[in-house]
């Protein structure tokens, strides 16, 4: 099953044989391209914060080499330009297209898939890899990630290169294959920072007790290794941070504009602390027992992002209870949000604590295989211990198993007690759980088979398939209480027969009906992101996303279906020779139109729309000299400073010049559209809707449209005039029934279609 690790060169003959096609291999990588890449094109805009930015991108160098979110190159998004740049090569070549921004994120995910094979078979077999790569495969959030334009899955490629090219270093002694490793983590530092930084404990401690060399010369390599690592991830942020800033964008998301600031900041001790930037207190949303509120909202002393109140989320100021992010269900149970749950989708992550990760806010998008992998691990080790040595001498094997468990315990022991992330970061821990799991199946097959029933070693099997069961059973109940029961009850079968039984030549087949039974779940879990052609900001698993008819995972397709087409025809009709086609606060409000038009718009305060990118001085130096001629506000948070001036100075235009009347119902938040463009509503609703359940605000597990920036829109918002008047729905609007068809379009109006334009070029005459 397994073979030890040669630092020898191989033959021919061996090089040939690996050389040799796995069609089981072939039939999983085409599952994985089915499942990433189908349907892609409803991508619509994908993540339109970044679709904005590739295509800026596309317009000039300088905006691609820094990541610009709008064409002008005024600021930058809130991550390294490393991802976007083969994003922006692929918006490139087949212009750009929700399809063509997503696709490099589908070749990773294919690409992960074959490197997850590469790294187990030759130690644990072709067994143990296919299993681990189908796993890899059939992670819902990996599904979900590999759809969309978010930075995920790029990282997951290149920490798994940089593993095969330390194996490789360990095998040939060559250190330049060792350089190339700890470059590749640095290069994907500036994929998504800090985050990629987390392996690095298990890369120096596997490479201290994997390679066959003296203590000495492993010391040596390891110190050149790390100038490496330093040199690579340094070398952008550095020569960004020295680059005067007026021949540059703004760092999008730091205080100071700068990119080190960007990773260690925002990127960096705000992930484990909580977000304090952008949102005048700290942002957490996972609590414990003691900090966290009776509603379940905001850390106790923290202040919610933009204009949500602590225990608020919805229009209607309720609790944003299940969310589609949490995978909520319909009767409760798994689907509620946890305990310190912040915000829905965006930031249910549960409550803080060991088991955390097993918790139905976060569990459903990655910990399915988890009981079996941790299972399996301690069989694993027991597995290929080497009797003839003490326990402390490790074989290859054991090595092997060191690395994936130095990947999976500081990873999980991180989302346990972080503050401010999102449920689809629990990406990084798809490659050892996948790895665990299908080395744990080959692992406690064999110890089944060689053991007797008065060794502990005889029970790992039925335990691991039994605890699985048991988990996702609980994970399914919400949706499919039926499922439920076939799964424990075929799980629970297959378990007692293997202990009752015994019989050695059963062992392979129940191992496989036991198999079978623990991926049913997560195989529809992550069939439900392809068949709702879901391409998310948010991106999200779950039968909740089939439920809405169309992706749910937080403004799937923020596109030109959110432009005002009447405010647009009018600002272009009038922009003349200004540099921006108009400004507003944030970045979501700006994305649809630059995806559109491919004009300068500008986001004032970046993403959040409180970034100090711009100072009063400058703002006024823009509308003087003509640069800048009309200002959008969305009812969003923003420069306080430079929004007070302009609306005690400016000329508010008139509204029926850029408002259509059918768009003056339309002002629910960004929770109104889909990814397509289409409403929100395709079928009949009847009258007397609760304000959580209207069509295309539906937070009771089914859907969510809207896109959730770290300052999400809910309970008491803004109305258009920038008064703190709380915005209420259309109460006759919610007892009428509406009937729309399937193909019916939405108003013009879009994003913002309750929002105030204003005419900046009034004031200086």
């Amino acid at each position: 099953m397994a073979t030890n690790h040669d630092t020898t060169p191989r033959s021919q003959n061996s090089r040939y044989r690996n050389l040799t096609f796995d069609w089981i291999l072939g039939l999983i990588l085409l599952l994985a391209a089915f499942l990433y890449g189908w349907q892609i094109w409803k991508a619509g805009s994908a993540n339109a914060f970044y679709t904005a930015a590739i295509k800026s991108m596309t317009e000039s160098f300088k905006n691609f080499w820094y990541g610009s979110f709008d064409p002008a190159g005024y600021i930058t998004v809130d991550k390294p330009p490393v991802a976007l740049w083969f994003m922006a090569i692929s918006a490139k070549i087949f212009g750009v297209h929700g399809w063509s921004v997503v696709l490099p994120s589908v070749l990773f995910g294919i690409g992960s898939v074959y490197l997850i094979y590469r790294l187990v078979k030759p130690y644990f077999g072709t067994t143990a890899g296919r299993l681990s790569a189908l796993a890899m495969t059939l992670t819902p959030i990996v599904v979900a990630n590999s759809r969309t334009n978010n930075m995920d899955a790029t990282l997951i490629f290149f920490l798994l290169l940089a593993l095969l090219m330390l194996e490789k270093a360990i095998t040939s002694q060559k250190l330049f294959q060792l350089l190339i490793s700890f470059a590749l983590i640095g290069i994907a530092f500036n994929v998504k920072m800090l985050q990629a930084f987390m392996i690095l404990p298990a890369m120096y401690l596997f490479y201290w007790l994997a390679a066959n060399e003296k203590w000495q010369q492993k010391l040596k390599k390891l110190t050149f290794a790390t100038v490496s690592l330093l040199v690579f991830t340094l070398a952008l942020p550095l020569s960004t941070d020295m680059t005067s800033a007026s021949k540059r964008p703004y760092i999008g998301g730091s205080e100071t504009n700068s990119l080190m600031e960007l990773a260690f900041g925002y990127n960096g001790t705000e992930r484990l602390l909580g977000q304090t930037t952008g949102t005048g207190g700290t942002f957490g949303g996972g609590m414990n027992s003691k900090n966290s509120n009776k509603k379940g909202g905001m850390p106790t002393g923290g202040k919610a992002p933009g204009n949500m109140k602590q225990g608020q989320g919805t229009p209607g100021g309720k609790k944003m209870t299940n969310m589609p992010g949490g995978n909520t269900g319909k009767k409760g149970g798994p689907g509620k949000m946890g305990t310190g749950g912040g915000g829905g989708g965006a930031f249910d992550i549960g409550t803080i604590g060991p088991f955390r990760l097993f918790q139905s806010s976060l569990g459903p998008q990655i910990s399915w295989l988890l009981p079996f992998a941790l299972i399996g691990l301690i069989g694993a080790l027991a597995f290929f211990r080497d009797r003839r040595k003490r326990w402390y001498n490790l074989t290859h094997q054991q090595k092997q198993l060191v690395l994936w468990t130095g990947w999976l315990v500081p990873v999980y022991g991180f989302f346990s007690v972080a503050s401010f992330f999102h449920p689809y970061y629990m990406i990084m821990l798809a490659p050892p759980i996948a790895t665990l799991f299908g080395v744990g199946v080959t692992a406690l097959t064999s110890l089944f088979k060689k053991s007797q029933r008065t060794d502990w070693k005889f029970y790992l099997l039925p335990l691991a398939i039994v605890a699985t069961v048991a988990l996702q059973s609980w994970y399914v109940f919400s949706y499919y209480p039926w499922l439920t029961w076939l799964i424990l009850a075929a799980g629970l079968i297959i378990a007692i027969t293997l202990i009752v039984v015994g019989y050695r030549s059963l062992a392979k087949p129940l191992t496989v009906a036991g198999i079978i039974t623990i991926l049913v779940a997560p195989t529809w879990w992550s069939l439900t992101p392809t068949i709702a052609a879901e391409s998310a900001m948010i991106p999200t698993a779950g039968p909740s996303l089939l439920t809405s008819g169309q992706g749910s995972g937080m403004s799937g397709g923020m596109g030109s279906s959110q432009v005002n087409t009447k405010m647009l025809k009018y600002l272009e009709k009038h922009q003349g020779n200004a540099k921006y086609l108009f400004a507003t606060s944030d970045s979501s409000t700006a994305a649809p139109y630059i995806i559109k038009t491919g004009k300068a718009v500008m986001a004032m305060g970046g993403f959040n729309g409180t970034d100090p990118a711009i100072t009063l001085k400058k703002f006024k130096q823009l509308v003087k000299t003509g640069q800048l001629k009309y200002y959008y506000s969305s009812g969003r948070s923003g420069n306080t400073k430079i929004v007070n001036w302009i609306k005690k100075h400016a000329t508010k235009v008139k509204t029926s010049l850029y408002q259509s009347s059918s768009s003056q119902n339309m002002q629910q938040g960004f929770g109104q559209f889909g990814t397509t463009g289409k409403s929100a509503s395709t079928s009949k609703s009847t009258t007397s809707q609760k304000p959580s359940k209207q069509a295309g605000s539906k937070f009771n597990g089914k859907k969510s449209n809207s896109k959730m920036p770290a300052n999400p829109q809910g309970g008491k918002r803004r109305m258009p005039s920038g008064s703190n008047e709380q915005h209420k729905p259309n109460q006759a609007a919610q007892k009428t029934t509406v009937k729309q068809k399937n193909n019916t379009k939405q108003p013009t109006g879009g994003m913002g279609s309750s929002g105030v334009l204003y005419d900046l070029t009034t004031i200086y005459k």
